[in-house]
Order: structure tokens, then C-alpha cells, then sequence
């Protein structure tokens, strides 16, 4: 089965958590995560920009410890890894999905 590497909870970084947050797009990928415990497939998303920059998106949300990617068949699997970033980072995804919902909402993705 292939997999897919992730940081450990104690590799995460404030700084590549929070660069990956940054960006909009990543943003919308992560609260849409937060308001579901179920999976999503990559392609579920629907985002304003091309396959392959989808993928880095995804890539860079993985690589930060923000998401856990998995293969499911032929797809992957996206999951928000909320109890390992509010253990290493208590509070911080709640705020950025505060301040995120007050800009408006996570329905919202800028090109």
C-alpha cells in the first residue's frame, strides 16, 4: 500500500503551520475539513485553480501537519489533524477558523 509522509506531532512547526494557513485556498481547505469528521477526497473541493496546483496546495497542508493524507483506492483522503495541532498548538486552529469565519466564511476562495 503506498503512503504518504507526515510530520510527528513534536516535528510540527508554528511557523510552516501557520505559512500554510496563510494562503486562502489552503485556508478554505482546512475549514471545510474542521466542519466534517468525514474523509474528503481531493477531488471534492472544487478549487479555483489547476490540478497540479491543487496538488501542491494539498501537499504543503500535508507537509505542514495540517492535514493527514491517505490512499483510499485510487484516491486520497484528506483529514484535518485537529487533536495533534491543538495539542501541539492549544487554540490555534480555533482562531484562525474564528478570524476566517468573521472575513467571511470558509465558502469563500479568492483566485
Amino acid at each position: 500500500m503506498r503512503t504518504l509522509e507526515h510530520p510527528d506531532r513534536d516535528e510540527m512547526r508554528l511557523d510552516t503551520v501557520l505559512a500554510a494557513l496563510a494562503d486562502p485556498i489552503r485556508r478554505h481547505i482546512a475549514c471545510r475539513l474542521n466542519t466534517t469528521d468525514d474523509d474528503h477526497a481531493c477531488a471534492t473541493f472544487e478549487l479555483p485553480v489547476s490540478k497540479s496546483t491543487s496538488t501542491y496546495h494539498f501537499r504543503t497542508l500535508r507537509e505542514a501537519g495540517v492535514i493527514r493524507q491517505e490512499y483510499q483506492g485510487t484516491s486520497i483522503m484528506n483529514s484535518l489533524r485537529k487533536d495533534d495541532l491543538d495539542a501541539r498548538f492549544p487554540g490555534l486552529l480555533d482562531a484562525v477558523f474564528t478570524a476566517q469565519n468573521i472575513e467571511g466564511g470558509t465558502a469563500v476562495v479568492s483566485a
